[in-house]
């Protein structure tokens, strides 16, 4: 009941958006080069990205306990695949699930400071990932005209009736095979400082 509900309230909030994008032909760029990309993004977005996103077979972790399975159970009638787990439970047999399926020819998705923050600091799960598979982290940013905050962790972003949402897409990366504990890190700070630069050029298309 919980994820029906959940479904048609985010369903309910996409028709009456109008969209504003930038650089969507990375995406395409990475799939005609035989890869897919592994998409990061922050939390705080994850409705309108649920949104604009879905029926396009992208998996994504959600976690092991009652909040996962009603996510879960939300994202799938979008159209996502699930792996479950998180970064502090599962997360290496969630990741491990995500490695197949990339081999399988699926995309992934990443709220990259997710599930419980700190908001806007990456988390290395994305880029583990990366250099696991030798498919590219691929960073985006969406940003709302008008919008409510939740107060929550990472203040999470609700679009408002009838707003704009600019999405600008980064240029795809990768992570070398025989990346290090310096190599992941110095690609994770590389990742914040995209997804920073992807919130700036948001606010300007909305401007």
């Amino acid at each position: 009941m919980i994820s029906a509900a959940g479904y048609r309230a985010i369903a309910a909030l996409g028709p009456p958006l109008r969209w504003r994008t930038e650089a969507l032909e990375h995406v395409a760029a990475v799939v005609a080069g035989g890869r897919q990309p592994i998409m990061a993004f922050w939390h705080a977005r994850i409705l309108p990205a649920t949104y604009y996103f879905r029926g396009r077979g992208i998996v994504v972790i959600t976690s092991e306990n009652f909040d996962g399975e009603w996510i879960a159970g939300i994202i799938r009638r979008f159209g996502y695949g699930t792996a479950r787990g998180s970064t502090s439970r599962g997360g290496l047999k969630a990741l491990l699930q995500l490695k197949r399926d990339m081999a399988a020819g699926k995309p992934t998705g990443f709220t990259v400071d997710g599930p419980r923050g700190p908001a806007r600091v990456a988390q290395p799960g994305a880029l583990w990932l990366a250099k696991a598979t030798g498919n590219p982290v691929l960073p985006f940013h969406l940003e709302a005209n008008r919008y409510w905050s939740v107060k929550s962790w990472d203040r999470t972003q609700i679009p408002k009736p009838f707003t704009t949402v600019a999405l600008a897409v980064g240029e795809p990366f990768d992570v070398p095979g025989d990346a290090g504990d310096a190599g992941i890190e110095s690609a994770r700070r590389l990742l914040d400082e995209r997804l920073a630069a992807l919130e700036q050029r948001a606010l300007s298309l909305l401007s």
